[in-house]
């Protein structure tokens, strides 16, 4: 044992103390972090096991990632939510994450629900619309089950303007709302009348300014603008001033020709230029059109959406259709306004972080240092975010590079077998909501997807490939 310590390395796996021993008698040790997959889940070790290096299954994943690759996302218009999108009509609204009762909603999202419905015209009061929300008479349910996303709340209701984001091969569309901006908002459950007032104001002036700009400037290649915001410092998640300020130049010349009145040509101008934030309805957009190219294909471990309601966090895995894989949502890690602090705030919320299942946001923090500065952190840490993702991803998107990186793509295409085999965790920065509707953001921060989620996920795909193989 002392020659075997004198002349070798001992590489220790577990508990660091069998090192500390091994270095304490003179020898050398390496001490190697590991845990066992699935957090030591039994049942989910073995589904894991029956998945990895499974011929249909590797396939299926490769193809599912080669179609996200290979998508082209193109911003094509606006139109209104109930003519846009499938399936919303009637008294229905939409809202952030996996599917979720009234009576369960988080405050902001209630909140929401309740501005939504004074908007509308449905009520005429806040106390009319909690009692209408709560009724019946309203139907619910999410953004991805009608082709959109929304951000923190989420909600959409049918006379709102969306954004039309296409694939330029055809056959899928996605769909989100407008950016109001920061303050009291919907998104954040704010419901006053300065609240309904700029939504109509979006409705009617904003909205049709955005068309009609559109439709002189022709469709808008929406991954070379990402990827050159990834190079000025943006991440399209958190941080858009990048993003929103390219989109800006690309549109204003071109609505200046489109013939709109001075007056509502100038305040729709104002409003955009004013709005670091206006470009991430487009970014969530842009990556779920992305995704939805990866969506569907049977025995696919490929992950191709992340969403939260405040409540739960839910994912959806390509090969497993359109179930949804939840677990409670976690609280958000972050920074906070003065005055505020981790008994404030609402659980993780929206579904932005569709941008990190698409490997921008959190998988590209190494392109944004100064957003450790609204999130936490160093420059360092961001990079290490960046790089950590690699271990759960299928490869890289070289559509979107990293110049701290030397230019390599980012990690993307998150692969529900690495999450659990390595337990590491996808990581989410995200703003952060008060509890209480309508109070708004109160800080940004990290986070991360639940383990959970994942470990349904791998048993679910484990079974309906032991069935395929049976068949």
């Amino acid at each position: 044992m002392r020659r075997l310590f004198s002349q070798g390395s001992i590489i220790n796996v577990g508990l660091a103390s069998f090192a500390e021993a091994v270095a304490q008698a003179g020898g050398k040790a390496a001490q190697l972090e590991w845990s066992p997959p699935a957090a030591g889940d039994r049942d989910a070790g073995l589904a894991l096991a029956r998945l990895v290096n499974h011929p249909l299954v590797e396939e299926a994943t490769r193809t599912s990632h080669q179609r996200y690759l290979q998508s082209q996302p193109v911003l094509v218009g606006v139109g209104v939510a109930g003519k846009e999108l499938p399936g919303l009509e009637g008294r229905m609204l939409l809202h952030a994450g996996p599917p979720i009762d009234w009576e369960a909603m988080c405050g902001p999202v209630q909140g929401a629900v309740i501005g939504a419905i004074l908007y509308e015209g449905w009520a005429g009061s806040a106390e009319e619309a909690r009692k209408l929300a709560g009724s019946g008479k309203v139907r619910f349910a999410p953004c991805h089950h009608h082709g959109a996303v929304g951000p923190m709340a989420g909600v959409i209701s049918p006379s709102m303007p969306v954004w039309i984001v296409e694939n330029a091969d055809g056959g899928w569309r996605a769909y989100s709302n407008m950016n109001e901006g920061l303050g009291k908002v919907l998104r954040f459950g704010a419901n006053g009348r300065e609240v309904i007032d700029r939504l109509k104001w979006i409705a009617a002036t904003l909205g049709p300014v955005l068309q009609a700009g559109l439709q002189k400037l022709g469709p808008v290649e929406m991954k070379p603008l990402i990827a050159q915001a990834l190079h000025m410092g943006d991440e399209c998640h958190n941080r858009n001033a990048a993003a929103s300020s390219l989109f800006f130049r690309r549109f204003a010349p071109a609505a200046l020709q489109a013939g709109m009145p001075a007056d509502k040509l100038r305040e729709s101008l104002a409003f955009m230029a004013g709005n670091d934030h206006f470009f991430l309805n487009l970014s969530m957009a842009t990556c779920k059109v992305m995704l939805d190219a990866a969506h569907g294909v049977k025995g696919s471990a490929l992950v191709t959406a992340m969403a939260r309601n405040g409540v739960r966090f839910g994912i959806r895995v390509s090969g497993s259709g359109d179930t949804w894989f939840e677990a409670d949502a976690l609280p958000v890690d972050g920074l906070y306004f003065p005055g505020y602090g981790p008994e404030h705030a609402a659980r993780d919320l929206g579904d932005s972080a569709i941008t990190e299942t698409a490997g921008i946001g959190g998988f590209a923090m190494a392109a944004a240092p100064a957003i450790v500065q609204f999130v936490g952190g160093t420059p360092a840490d961001a990079i290490a975010n960046t790089m950590s993702m690699t271990h759960v991803t299928v490869g890289r998107n070289n559509a979107f590079t990293l110049p701290a990186l030397n230019f390599t793509g980012t990690p993307a295409g998150i692969d529900a077998r690495r999450v659990l085999d390595t337990n590491i965790l996808p990581i989410i920065n995200t703003g952060i909501a008060h509890k209480e509707a309508g109070v708004g953001q109160i800080g940004a921060g990290i986070t991360r997807a639940p383990l959970d989620c994942f470990t349904q996920g791998i048993k679910a795909l484990a079974g309906s490939v032991d069935l395929e193989r049976a068949a």
